[in-house]
């Protein structure tokens, strides 16, 4: 059963940087592309960033040159770092496989940024 486990969230105030980790069992690690999501309140959850299994990164246009997101297949973990942060990038942050995210969704981690 494929499982996804968010962390690093918190409260950031803006200009501020955050490293969120997801870990992920369940799956062979490496045959996936993986992504990253967001959903801020009352709207609808939104692609972040994407690494393809050979770690070739894409990103959504509003995060582009802040984000990086990267991978450890040993670890069977991708990350997001997260720079210049801006309190529109307030949100909960979810992990998944991509393009397909049928598989289930974990408890994603509270990014909140705010003076």
């Amino acid at each position: 059963q494929l499982q996804f486990v968010e962390s690093g969230g918190g409260l950031v105030q803006p200009g501020g940087s955050l490293l969120l980790a997801c870990g992920v069992s369940g799956v062979i690690f490496n045959a996936y592309n993986m992504a990253w999501y967001r959903q801020a309140p009352g709207e609808e959850r939104e692609f972040v960033a994407r690494i393809s299994t050979n770690s070739n990164p894409r990103y959504a246009g509003s995060v582009k040159g802040r984000f990086t997101i990267s991978r450890d297949n040993a670890k069977n973990t991708v990350y997001l770092q997260m720079n210049s942060l801006k309190p529109e990038d307030t949100a909960v942050y979810y992990c998944n496989t991509y393009p397909n995210t049928d598989n289930g969704w974990g408890q994603g981690t509270q990014v909140t940024v705010s003076s």
